[in-house]
């Protein structure tokens, strides 16, 4: 089974690092220090939820988002921002891909703490 995860990085007072949760799996999260390795951890955690699960007599869930979406679209963007951000993800050792994920998901929470925290910024939230 495919079950989506959500990224977000970890803060300095959270001891740094990435976090891995499967909103599918209530309480199934892994970190570890780079993204890779975070989801290295996050493949063990979802085994050990679903082995637990099936020894208690619980019923596994069905993969959710995932059904409803592929990953997947594309996006078009500047020849410029498109080698910036290549250099960066060969610089940082991930694929352009992991890299982007990462970026989108940080700017979304990002934009979730500035809602939260009462800030505003001017133009469209979305």
């Amino acid at each position: 089974l495919k079950y989506p995860v959500t990224i977000r990085p970890l803060t300095k007072e959270e001891g740094g690092g990435y976090l891995v949760e499967f909103p599918d799996l209530p309480g199934c999260m892994a970190d570890g220090e780079t993204i890779d390795e975070a989801l290295k951890e996050a493949e063990s955690a979802m085994k050990s939820w679903i082995e637990t699960a099936k020894s208690f007599g619980d019923s596994i869930p069905e993969p959710g988002i995932s059904t409803k979406y592929s990953g997947q679209w594309r996006l078009r963007v500047p020849k410029s921002l498109h080698a910036a951000l290549t250099l960066r993800a060969k610089s940082e050792g991930v694929s352009l891909n992991t890299l982007s994920a990462v970026l989108l998901a940080e700017g979304l929470e990002h934009r979730v703490h500035l809602k939260s925290d009462g800030n505003k910024r001017h133009g469209k939230h979305y």
